[in-house]
């Protein structure tokens, strides 16, 4: 026995010949055997039961002219099926006007013979049809491989976005051993909020899935400044003074500036991946009043990145334990914010805190410290 005998051939492609003369069922068999494997229907509806079955027919010779059910509805019906439409049909058929071959070809049909039939042209055409068809499903495979394979480098490109964020964010409350959660709560809020807001038609375009995403994602970064601030201010266990204020406030450009730096090294398509990142991190002190820092924004100048962040920090920060105050409660925190409508905070986004003011709630204690 040979090697290759242990090897099963590969299974011939089927042909489904359809046509309600028993004659031209018997002669379309007798000439496709050999080479294919051929099933019959002598009507429209057995032709729509064959094809619909498991294995389906690689390819549907079909006659027009049929009682009940013509060719024409056949193929209609082939072609409105998810399962069946990517089966090539090729209309045999006695009706030879070419105003009947257009329409024929225009219900999706891959090829239109005329009757009396040429059994050479007859299988050229199939021949041709079946390698046309094994191209596609080489490509439509080839296509489904590739469309799996980058959704799995995404995964795992996004994966490792979120392990640099998390790893840079984590090192920077490394250095404020007070603030525990604080990076997982805020983050929460901050995709909260532009949920939230989403609804609204001033925000609808900003604030897409991908952005809201992206915006999740950044949001770790607002005090990634705090690296380079010294650690008798970061660290001093009390109320600064007002010099110590005023370096506490660089932290702002800092982690600007260092994330402007990373972004010089990336294409411009991969940019959107920190940009937020850079916004939140420089323009989540600035208030809507214009009193804020570093740069003393007002309005809608601030990002709306930075105007989420902004509430997002300053509501953790009175929920949370300090050396130099206690926790506020939630509904204390609120009403602190409420009162900030419109000189520290931008009045649309505190209507929107307002309205899911329990999410807030709720995202403390399941991040509590």
């Amino acid at each position: 026995m040979s090697m290759n005998d242990d090897i099963a051939a590969p299974a011939r492609p089927t042909v489904l010949a359809v046509d309600d003369t028993p004659d031209n069922l018997a002669l379309l068999h007798g000439l496709l055997k050999d080479r294919y494997r051929v099933k019959v229907a002598n009507s429209g509806a057995a032709a729509l039961r064959i094809a619909t079955a498991l294995p389906a027919p690689d390819l549907i010779l079909l006659d027009v002219m049929m009682p009940e059910m013509d060719g024409y509805e056949v193929c209609r019906r082939l072609k409105a099926d998810p399962a069946t439409r990517d089966i090539p049909v090729v209309f045999l058929t006695a009706k030879a006007d070419v105003e009947d071959e257009r329409f024929g070809l225009d219900l999706g049909a891959v090829d239109y013979i005329t009757k009396p039939i040429s059994p050479p042209i007859v299988l050229a055409r199939v021949r041709n049809h079946l390698r046309l068809k094994d191209a596609a499903d080489f490509l439509k495979d080839k296509n489904s491989y590739l469309e799996s394979e980058v959704q799995r480098r995404t995964r795992s490109l996004r994966a490792i976005q979120d392990a640099v964020i998390m790893a840079l964010a984590s090192l920077a409350e490394t250095r404020d051993n007070e603030t525990g959660n604080h990076i997982r709560r805020t983050q929460n809020y901050v995709r909260r909020l532009a949920e939230a807001l989403r609804d609204l038609p001033a925000f609808a375009a900003q604030l897409d899935a991908e952005t809201i995403r992206l915006l999740y994602k950044s949001a770790p970064l607002h005090d990634i400044g705090k690296v380079g601030i010294p650690d008798a201010i970061l660290l001093k266990p009390g109320r600064l003074t007002a010099d110590e204020f005023s370096i506490m406030k660089r932290h702002a450009q800092l982690g600007r500036d260092a994330i402007e730096a990373a972004l010089q090294d990336l294409e411009e398509g991969d940019r959107a991946f920190l940009r937020h990142a850079c916004d939140i991190a420089a323009t989540h002190h600035e208030k809507w009043d214009g009193s804020g820092y570093p740069a003393g924004l007002a309005g809608e100048a601030i990002p709306l990145s930075g105007r989420l962040m902004a509430l997002a920090d300053v509501y953790d920060a009175l929920i949370s334990k300090r050396i130099y105050k206690p926790a506020f409660p939630h509904e204390e925190a609120v009403r602190l914010i409420q009162e900030g409508r419109g000189s520290h905070f931008d009045p649309r986004i505190v209507d929107a805190f307002l309205a899911i003011q329990a999410d807030f709630h709720a995202i403390a204690q399941q991040f509590a410290d």
